[in-house]
């Protein structure tokens, strides 16, 4: 995802002012800004609130978590596909597409999408740890939490194959393909749209095989019995 941000990027005008311009890449600095901006309002807002309602102390279980981060996920991908037909729709009116300057639309438009990625990530990597932490055999700790770096790279690899994928069977019989060279000539929005269903799909898939979860009992979760119940029945 990051790197077609920075794609799409790369086409729209990224001055501030008359005399600045912020590189590209450098937009990524609002991935950091959201997960300071996300983490104080899910620790002192969204989850008080929701332990209000379900009188779990972490108010959220550590499987919903991740799935509130997958479903913000898909609309991180629609966010960017719908920016990307706006872009297109511009070129198209304005006659842009073999042209060298920058798109009249402002990068920063691109600031949604960053802020949803990352609230997304609020969510699901700190469920995922959690889960991890709580969930695993009490030796194994560590290490299932180490593995969950895992999931990083293995994304990363299998990015690379998607994207290798989609380039081979859209440049087939002489076709420039969803992400030529030049991206005015191409349909990145039909890229982002396919990592909206296949996020859609994962999640269905989550749902699937979280349902079918039963949770071992920690720590915390015998405390909270020992005191609801009055005794330690453990």
């Amino acid at each position: 995802m990051s790197t077609m941000y920075v794609l799409q990027g790369n086409t729209l005008d990224p001055h501030i002012g008359p005399h600045f311009k912020i590189p590209t890449a450098s937009l990524s600095i609002f991935d950091t800004l959201s997960v300071i901006i996300w983490v104080p309002v899910y620790d002192r807002i969204l989850v008080p609130f929701v332990r209000r309602i379900t009188g779990r102390e972490r108010g959220f279980t550590q499987l919903t978590r991740m799935g509130i981060g997958l479903v913000i996920s898909i609309f991180a991908m629609v966010a960017a596909g719908v920016l990307e037909v706006v872009r297109l729709h511009i070129i198209h009116r304005d006659n842009l597409y073999d042209s060298k300057d920058y798109i009249p639309m402002s990068i920063f438009w691109q600031v949604p999408q960053y802020f949803l990625v990352e609230a997304a990530e609020v969510f699901t990597f700190i469920g995922q740890l959690e889960f991890l932490y709580d969930q695993a055999p009490n030796a194994m700790r560590s290490m299932c939490s180490a593995l969950s770096l895992t999931t990083v790279a293995l994304g990363n690899y299998l990015s690379t194959l998607l994207v290798t994928i989609v380039t081979d069977i859209t440049t087939k019989n002489g076709k420039l393909g969803w992400i030529p060279d030049n991206l005015n000539r191409g349909h990145l929005d039909y890229f982002f749209w396919l990592l909206a269903i296949l996020s859609f799909i994962n999640f269905l898939v989550y749902l699937l095989i979280a349902k079918w979860y039963t949770y071992k009992k920690t720590a915390d979760d015998l405390e909270e019995e020992k005191t609801s119940d009055g005794f330690d029945k453990y």
